[in-house]
């Protein structure tokens, strides 16, 4: 069974060695696949430590995440953009806008979203959208700047039916993590209604940990929670759902 992690921020844990035990369970899990988004400019190198180690597993994002864009964004998004060029990424992400913290700062959210997806169009790369409390405002972007080639993730889809529709539409596949393990969350309804070509798996370690992890650390092993509630959801075998996400994300990425 081969799993794919489509979202991790396993790079944050610094100590190698206990980096080097996630990552043996990883591959004692069946992930074998890990995509790294980037958030800011300073985890570029702490990304390209962790390809560098893992080179066969781990791939790259570059992208400035919402709640980090802020006065000097400007200047974040040339020093990523540089970073583009000197390193092998399979996407642009994660990008988006997040009207949770704050929405004072949405009209600099947009034009930054603007700008990366512009990135995408310009390197035929699919981009990772990052959509918290914004599901409006992000299809307002989409439709303003959609094109043929438009192509992605929507990570951590927490959407409706209504909305999980419009997002495949646009040419976009479904990112589902941990949350589809929370019995309050609604999304296996929601999946019910969405064939699972649409879909590929993610942790967003160490963020939104699957049941029964929850309230805890998360980690890209811990996919294996996901893909196993996915399968249930589905009525299918978790190698099966294993199979399809990971042809899925071999789609969108290219690899």
């Amino acid at each position: 069974m081969l799993l794919t992690d489509t979202h991790t921020h396993q790079y944050y844990e610094k100590d190698l060695q206990k980096r080097a035990e996630q990552m043996q369970r990883c591959f004692d899990a069946g992930v074998e696949r890990l995509f790294l988004p980037n958030v800011d400019v300073a985890s570029i190198a702490m990304i390209d430590e962790m390809v560098s180690a893992y080179p066969e597993n781990c791939f790259a994002m570059a992208g400035l995440h919402p709640c980090d864009v802020k006065e000097d964004y400007h200047e974040s998004l040339q020093q990523i953009y540089a970073s583009i060029s000197n390193r092998k990424i399979y996407a642009i992400g994660e990008i988006g806008i997040d009207l949770y913290w704050d929405k004072t700062t949405l009209g600099i959210q947009q034009d930054a979203f603007k700008q990366q997806i512009a990135w995408a169009k310009n390197l035929d790369l699919p981009f990772v959208i990052h959509c918290r409390e914004a599901f409006d405002e992000v299809f307002e972007v989409l439709e303003e700047t959609h094109h043929e080639r438009m192509r992605g993730i929507f990570h951590c889809f927490t959407g409706n039916v209504e909305q999980a529709k419009r997002a495949i539409d646009l040419g976009f596949y479904l990112g589902i993590g941990g949350v589809v393990t929370y019995k309050k969350a609604g999304l296996d309804a929601v999946l019910a209604e969405i064939p699972l070509e649409h879909l590929v798996l993610e942790t967003d370690s160490p963020y939104l940990a699957p049941v029964p992890f929850r309230g805890k650390p998360n980690e890209s092993s811990y996919l294996v929670h996901v893909a196993q509630k996915v399968a249930d959801i589905y009525v299918l075998d978790i190698e099966e759902v294993a199979d399809v996400t990971t042809e899925n994300s071999r789609k969108i990425f290219g690899v």
